[in-house]
């Protein structure tokens, strides 16, 4: 972000020339502020900030490692009740590794699941395939505030292609497009794994129609 001053009057003036801002915080609401502070902090998050105002208001902000998204909480933030957040997510590389690390400081994690079908309930275990986005941990914090781990270990296609802004909008619109055709026919399925396909297709050059194949193909894999 960058500003100019322009005079006028003998007044100066500040008006932004270019704003380039990118704002992704996730509020979540806490009873007792320091000890929320303290749970984060004591989970190894990044302290980013600890404002106060009138005797209504308070706010920290603590960021998670390696996440472009922040958490804030405190005193006249939200109307939320404790504890109300469910089931926020939290990516990470390796589950293991991040339910290790969580329990040792002082987290109580549940052991990995995954689901065996898109709207079934939760499997014990790792997602047996190794699929990236399929395997799940959960932890509260003091409040009752939720956290879903989720292991991630390879982005679905936006933000990894090469396209600029326009052009993966259209691509967006085509998927939805093409998707629209496969759901008709398909069984019951999550959208995302079919998206990924399709746009990963299109982004190393197959044709819409190549494009679809792949997709459903995938798709059938991801059901044996």
């Amino acid at each position: 972000m960058s500003t100019q001053t322009i005079r006028k009057d003998s007044t100066q003036i500040h008006a932004a020339a270019t704003v380039d801002l990118k704002l992704e915080v996730v509020v979540i609401p806490v009873s007792d502020v320091d000890r929320a502070k303290r749970f984060y902090e004591g989970l190894g998050w990044r302290l980013d900030a600890d404002f106060s105002g009138a005797d209504s208001w308070r706010g920290v902000q603590v960021t998670p490692p390696g996440s472009p998204c922040s958490i804030h909480f405190g005193k006249g933030i939200t109307t939320a009740a404790p504890g109300s957040a469910q089931n926020l997510y939290l990516v990470v590389s390796d589950i293991e590794a991040a339910r290790t690390e969580l329990i040792a400081r002082g987290a109580k994690v549940s052991e990995a699941f995954h689901f065996e079908a898109f709207g079934g309930p939760p499997v014990p275990g790792r997602e047996p395939n190794g699929r990236s986005y399929g395997t799940y941990a959960t932890f509260s914090d003091p409040d009752g505030n939720t956290w879903l781990l989720q292991e991630v270990t390879a982005r679905l296609p936006g933000r990894g292609l090469s396209l600029d802004v326009a052009g993966l909008t259209d691509l967006l619109r085509e998927t939805e497009h093409r998707h629209g055709d496969y759901e008709a026919i398909a069984p019951k399925h999550h959208w995302s794994g079919w998206y990924a396909a399709y746009m990963v297709a299109r982004e190393r050059g197959r044709t819409p129609e190549e494009a679809a194949g792949d997709a459903a193909l995938h798709m059938e894999g991801m059901r044996k």
